[in-house]
């Protein structure tokens, strides 16, 4: 049997990490978690809150609400975060030796907190690239530690080619072939324009593959329609149309021919839902058609179908509610197997909740394996 793949899971920040690994000259700008009076640990950027800093149980999201009402209403923690972190939540070979006990070989492991803050720093491209770059520093650790069962996940912009570039190239040669990258719009700019080329060759030349993963970043949709209260974790028009700004990103790649200049470019879409992926594909397709008829020609010359290209370099985590045996019957083979841990949303028995489903590992090597390994492979 080969190995069992998770393509997500998440390593939690230490409270100095960025402070830590950032470069000397731009401390200031450090993230940090930080304790108010009331013992509430905050994600904190020049002494601004960003968010609680939750200590997450698989299962158990109400767990999270309860705690964050309690702030609101100015009660003490009911815990201390220190006191309640397991030590595999956030320390490399420690999660490396968990695995065992998910029934897994090996992860990739995402940013806990650092889902946390794209959007805000945003305003700052040298906060947003020095903190992006501590954890890319700590991300080669990952690796060392995490003895080849850990695949960490950089954080990048495309805000800036020449950093972007030189962050490609450190994460090459420290082993990690992962990066998270914003599906949204670089600075007016959609992820297709020409000059963008560069920057998506320089990926596959350094055989580390872009993955959109669901986060606090640039928005597609107007900020108008987010009603939540400030401090929400998640806004609910984000929850409930999760899968749309990464449907738009890879849509964009498409029809306007990156993928097509870049065989060799593949793209993970993770923590976004997958139920979308088969009537996605009809409409990709049948949009694309009609209006190449409509306007009388394609926004860029193709010479397969759309859908052949998601195929061919698009690969999608999908949870174990969402029936992947069906989805893949659908839609194709483009699944990944997904636990989340330790998000609350997540589980800890990820193969046991796949096998209920009707998927098991002997007998769906691309769910288990081979697609989250094709993204893994310089």
């Amino acid at each position: 049997m080969t190995a069992i793949i998770d393509s997500d899971q998440h390593l939690f920040e230490s409270r100095t990490l960025w402070a830590d690994h950032i470069d000397p000259a731009l401390r200031d700008e450090a993230l940090a978690i930080v304790d108010d009076e009331l013992g509430y640990s905050w994600l904190t950027w020049r002494d601004h809150r960003l968010g609680i800093a939750d200590v997450q149980l698989p299962g158990d999201t109400g767990a999270i609400g309860r705690h964050r009402e309690r702030s609101r209403q100015h009660l003490p923690s009911e815990y201390r975060y220190d006191e309640v972190l397991p030590v595999h939540y956030w320390h490399p070979s420690a999660r490396a030796k968990h695995l065992a006990t998910m029934g897994l070989d090996q992860a990739v492991v995402f940013p806990n907190f650092g889902l946390l803050w794209e959007r805000r720093l945003s305003e700052s491209l040298t906060a947003l690239k020095a903190n992006m770059s501590a954890w890319n520093r700590w991300c080669a650790t990952v690796v060392t530690e995490g003895g080849g069962s850990l695949h960490p996940v950089a954080h990048l912009t495309l805000r800036d080619p020449i950093w972007l570039k030189s962050q490609l190239e450190g994460l090459s040669s420290a082993g990690v072939r992962l990066a998270m990258i914003a599906p949204a719009a670089v600075d007016g700019r959609p992820l297709s324009h020409p000059v963008h080329d560069s920057l998506w060759a320089a990926f596959v030349d350094h055989g580390v593959t872009p993955v959109f993963h669901v986060a606090d970043q640039p928005r597609v949709l107007d900020d108008a329609f987010y009603s939540d209260p400030d401090e929400s974790l998640v806004p609910v028009i984000e929850s409930v149309f999760l899968w749309v700004p990464a449907a738009i990103a890879i849509t964009d790649l498409i029809v306007n021919g990156t993928l097509a200049r870049h065989p060799a470019l593949h793209i993970g879409i993770v923590e976004l839902s997958s139920v979308w992926v088969p009537q996605y594909l009809m409409m990709l397709d049948g949009g694309w058609q009609f209006t190449s008829k409509l306007n009388g020609s394609p926004l860029s010359p193709l010479d397969l179908r759309p859908s052949e290209y998601f195929h061919r370099q698009v690969r999608v985590s999908s949870f174990s509610y969402e029936q992947p045996a069906r989805l893949t019957a659908k839609a194709g083979d483009l699944f990944m197997c997904c636990s989340d841990f330790p998000h609350s949303e997540g589980t800890a028995t990820p193969v046991e909740d796949y096998g209920r489903a009707g998927s098991v590992p002997d007998e769906n090597a691309g769910l288990f394996h081979d697609n989250i390994a094709a993204l893994l492979t310089r």
